[in-house]
């Protein structure tokens, strides 16, 4: 097997039974590069995530990302999860990591309280809020197989920092408009169905206004 090259499969992964081989042999991409990579990020699940809960994700998005899929197989992206998971799930080399994602944390926090202003703006929130349930209701009516989406799929979709995204979400959770698995996948319930027809034409006038004063 060549330098880089991820094992076969996800599942001989989990096992362990290529971890003494192939993967200690597998140089990590960004770190290397003096550059920060949220492992966290990579593998969604909160930084407060039990062991159980990042095997079961990276189990997941292993299955996703793996070459070997044809529908939605990325070798670059397998890599990333699959780097992330040898981190986070060796407690030693997890609380090493846990350090200075914390500083990086913190860091991000700053850069985002400068930027922001000083009150808080209700009204954007309100579209945030919106403009996530309008994604999901799209992923729930598009696909069948993945009615759900990922909060970084939503910072990607909806140009909203997950430091923001996170209250959002949990407000929707909270009125149980959205409703998050145990893989940490968010969908729309019916009620969040319902609230968004209810508000989605004042929203769309809301967002264009928005968008034209940018």
């Amino acid at each position: 097997m060549m330098r880089g090259t991820p094992p076969r499969s996800p599942d001989l992964i989990i096992s362990g039974r290529y971890k003494s081989k192939a993967l200690r042999r597998w140089t990590p991409t960004l770190m290397a590069q003096d550059q920060f990579v949220d492992y966290y990020e990579l593998l969604q699940v909160s930084s407060n995530a039990d062991p159980e809960m990042v095997h079961r994700v990276y189990r997941l998005l292993a299955q996703r990302y793996h070459p070997d899929n044809n529908e939605t197989g990325n070798a670059t992206q397998f890599r990333l999860v699959t780097e992330a998971y040898e981190v986070l799930s060796a407690p030693q080399r997890r609380a090493q990591y846990d350090v200075a994602h914390q500083k990086q944390k913190q860091q991000r926090w700053r850069l985002i309280k400068k930027g922001s202003e000083a009150d808080n703006n209700y009204g954007e929130e309100q579209i945030t809020r919106l403009t996530v349930l309008d994604v999901l209701y799209t992923r729930r009516r598009m696909d069948r197989d993945q009615p759900g989406a990922f909060i970084i799929d939503l910072e990607q979709l909806t140009g909203t920092p997950r430091e923001h995204l996170e209250f959002t979400v949990w407000y929707l959770i909270q009125k149980k408009l959205v409703q998050r698995s145990d893989n940490s996948v968010l969908t729309i319930t019916a009620d969040g169905v319902e609230y968004l027809e209810q508000n989605f034409e004042g929203s769309s006038r809301q967002r264009r206004l928005r968008a034209h004063n940018a």
